[in-house]
């Protein structure tokens, strides 16, 4: 696995752990009403639903560390897996909810799954 993929791989890896973070213990706090443009109101409303994507975001940059973590044949077939998935949800995302959602979650990942696929 190429040097510069295994770090752009490991900073969408931080990313998910920074989206955790937001999502599951600042939500309804000034930094994540913030980030998110939500009324303290909405955000009471809505803290279980984000905690529970908070864990998403968790789990990607969990099988992001993995496959850094295996490295070789095996850890590039995981980081593929992962940073799929976080494209597809990036799109859906930006879809469905704000575009911004596509240039801080999607396309990260989509530069990291091409600079694996060039080595």
């Amino acid at each position: 696995m190429p040097l510069i993929a295994q770090t752009l791989i490991a900073v969408v890896a931080l990313l998910h752990l920074y989206f955790l973070a937001l999502e599951m213990f600042l939500w309804d706090k000034p930094l994540g009403r913030r980030v998110f443009k939500l009324t303290p109101e909405f955000a009471t409303a809505s803290k279980t639903l984000a905690a529970n994507q908070g864990l998403y975001n968790g789990f990607l940059a969990a099988g992001l560390i993995w496959s850094l973590a295996l490295g070789g044949h095996e850890g590039v077939h995981i980081a593929i897996f992962f940073l799929t998935c976080i494209i597809v949800a990036g799109i859906y995302g930006a879809v469905t909810v704000n575009k911004r959602i596509f240039f801080f979650q999607a396309l990260p990942a989509l530069v990291a799954l091409i600079l694996l696929h060039l080595h």
